[in-house]
């Protein structure tokens, strides 16, 4: 059974100033938050937890501030521990201003040592530790107050168990000769980060249909989710709650010259045309008179035989090896960095090598098999 946390509920800056004092001198801190963000496009933070072994500190960050004591324990210091950080990193850096450093994130750590990339943390516990975590306040509302025993007992266990199965990762890292690779990846984590806080135009580039559409209508898909990804940051609103990706992707492929043209966009309402008509017309509008040079080049297409063959190869390639390390093939190399591969490779552009420890595992079988590969195509 779980054991029965000692818990320390901060919810003064003065609290929390003497917490950060208390555990300034250790190696490791295990870190989580619960947040809500159903109705915003930044988190909404509702609980801040934070553990060196023995008490948890449950923080209330509805009432007290980010302090600077402990905003230099999150961006200094000791090796700052979570687990699935992605929504955890957006937390501090809005609450607290900092990205969070040095880091390491226990689902990654996962991911290195075994076939599951994405292990869930009551699932990593029993795995490491054999304890059996409750599971029924994971999606209870964290900004409601009082929090229950239940809430506040299940967000302490979060951080507790935490440094108990990074002591059991960490030997095991160590003697795959696996820790400097964790290291590197959380470092790319942490860098990502601060990047997509900052970064409003590539979000294009996820679109995995935009080799259907021509340099002109990606040209104004590109606009019109850089415009939806800078209104949604300053209204603070869900991107959905503004315009969908599928929607946009939708207005390019019409790219329509009229407001009655935009309204027979599937997906368009009445309300949405009133409000921001205009404003996507203009950015289709905009596209149209982009000089033909000036254009994107869109993403070769994957029905064509050269690229299944290529893509196919590279497959290959990686499956084998990961099956050599005893990780999911997605640990390696992503869909879309195999697909970039083969775009590049089709152009006879600059190959998008993987860097660091894939690199070396990888770089020279792939450049290799797709050299091959162009030869007999």
């Amino acid at each position: 059974m779980p054991l029965t946390p000692e818990i320390r509920w901060i919810d003064t800056p003065e609290a929390l100033d003497e917490a950060c004092a208390e555990v300034a001198e250790a190696d490791v801190i295990a870190l989580d938050t619960e947040f809500f963000r159903e109705k915003t496009f930044h988190p909404v933070p509702a609980l801040v937890q934070f553990c060196v072994g023995g008490a948890a500190y449950l923080v209330d960050p509805t009432v007290v501030a980010c302090t600077d004591a402990f905003r230099r324990l999150l961006g200094e210091g000791p090796v700052k521990l979570l687990h699935a950080s992605s929504e955890d990193l957006e937390v501090f850096l809005h609450w607290a201003g900092v990205t969070v450093s040095p880091l390491v994130d226990t689902q990654i750590a996962q991911a290195l040592l075994g076939e599951v990339p994405a292990m869930g943390y009551q699932k990593l516990v029993e795995f490491w530790v054999g304890e059996t975590l409750p599971k029924d306040e994971t999606r209870s509302n964290w900004l409601e107050r009082p929090l229950s025993e239940t809430q506040t007992t299940y967000a302490a266990l979060d951080v507790i168990y935490l440094l108990e199965v990074w002591q059991v990762q960490r030997d095991a890292l160590e003697r795959y000769g696996r820790l400097g690779w964790l290291e590197e990846e959380c470092r790319k984590l942490v860098d990502q980060a601060a990047r997509d806080e900052q970064s409003d135009g590539q979000w294009y580039l996820r679109q995995r249909q935009l080799w259907r559409l021509s340099p002109r209508q990606i040209e104004a898909y590109r606009r019109l989710t850089t415009w939806r990804e800078g209104e949604v940051r300053r209204r603070d609103l869900p991107r959905g709650w503004l315009a969908s990706d599928k929607l946009l992707y939708g207005i390019a492929e019409r790219m329509p010259e009229n407001r009655y043209e935009l309204a027979s966009v599937e997906g368009m309402k009445p309300p949405l045309v009133k409000r921001e008509g205009d404003t996507m017309l203009a950015l289709v509008r905009e596209a149209r008179h982009v000089e033909e040079e000036q254009l994107p080049t869109p993403p070769w297409s994957p029905m064509e035989s050269a690229f299944k063959k290529r893509y196919k190869a590279l497959r290959q390639v990686v499956g084998r090896e990961a099956e050599a390390l005893g990780v999911a093939p997605e640990v390696l190399l992503r869909r879309r960095d195999l697909e970039a591969l083969v775009s590049a490779s089709l152009r006879n552009e600059p190959l998008p090598m993987p860097e660091g420890w894939r690199g070396e595992r990888l770089a020279e079988a792939l450049e290799t098999v797709l050299h091959e590969t162009s030869e007999t195509s």
